[in-house]
């Protein structure tokens, strides 16, 4: 059952040094906080899994706290590259970062397959591409009753899945509402898993007709902190911040301004920060 910690209690918690970690949210609801507190604990040697990886993980990757990626499309989105990413990958610093590279319906098959416990994912894709020229995890097999010839990637198990939502009650039952990525599947395949969310409240009340709930035996650690999606969007509490996005190209260009930045925004902060933000965004909408 879930249990509700502070972000910082569940993250010593669940997240070890060479844990595999996948924190998921597609361009709604990353989980940007959860990510700026694994960087204050110091991890090390994590393998991390995302099928967008973008700010969160150039900050990860940055600061030295992950050795492999294993990811489909990576960017600042509508900006451009991820440049600690990239001196990561071409220059190896902090360090050198292996990476494993698939398709987006690749990453959601074996997810999906984590999810159901499965081995692998099998699923048609990757004909007429290069990637199993630089990937050796994208293998074939024959479908035994119809002969046709299926790709097959490795499940994705993490040790842990790190998402962000809107709400939580106090039995530790999540809702998530709005755009959804595969944040439900990556908590059902991890072995653990921190939900941060908006609010704690009583009742979810009225919800929409996409609305998914994650029971609390599902999840192990929910933290409340508000704002912990900024600069990306939680619907109903605050829009993307576009403006973040484009001053982190010049941001995380030069190592010298990166670290500046992270030491000023992340090290010497806390996740109280990210409701601060939240507020501004809110008033500014109003």
């Amino acid at each position: 059952m879930a249990r509700i910690l502070s972000l910082a209690e569940a993250v010593k918690e669940a997240v070890c040094d060479g844990d595999t970690v996948a924190m998921e949210g597609f361009t709604h609801l990353i989980p940007h906080a959860a990510g700026h507190e694994i960087i204050r604990q110091g991890r090390k040697h994590l393998t991390l899994i995302r099928m967008t990886p973008d700010l969160i993980y150039d900050q990860l990757i940055g600061m030295g706290c992950a050795d492999k990626l294993v990811f489909s499309w990576g960017g600042n989105p509508g900006v451009g590259s991820l440049h600690r990413f990239r001196d990561a990958v071409e220059n190896g610093w902090p360090h050198k970062l292996a990476i494993e590279e698939h398709s987006h319906a690749a990453m959601a098959n074996a997810y999906e397959a984590g999810a159901a416990g499965l081995p692998c994912a099998i699923f048609r894709g990757y004909r007429g591409t290069d990637f199993h020229k630089v990937n050796p995890n994208i293998r074939s097999v024959k479908c035994p009753f119809t002969g046709e010839e299926l790709a097959a990637i490795p499940a994705h198990r993490p040790d842990v899945a790190v998402i962000h939502a809107q709400r939580a009650d106090k039995a530790g039952n999540v809702m998530l509402e709005g755009v959804l990525g595969v944040q439900k599947e990556a908590v059902l395949a991890a072995k653990r898993s921190i939900v941060t969310v908006e609010e704690i409240v009583d009742d979810f009340g009225p919800r929409s007709l996409n609305a998914v709930i994650l029971p609390g035996w599902t999840v192990g650690y929910v933290a409340e902190v508000p704002g912990g999606a900024f600069p990306s969007y939680a619907q109903g509490y605050y829009p993307r911040n576009n403006n973040f996005y484009k001053e982190w190209d010049a941001v995380s260009r030069e190592r010298d301004s990166f670290l500046a930045w992270m030491k000023t925004n992340v090290l010497e902060k806390g996740p109280e920060a990210f409701a601060a933000h939240a507020r501004k965004l809110r008033a500014a909408a109003e």
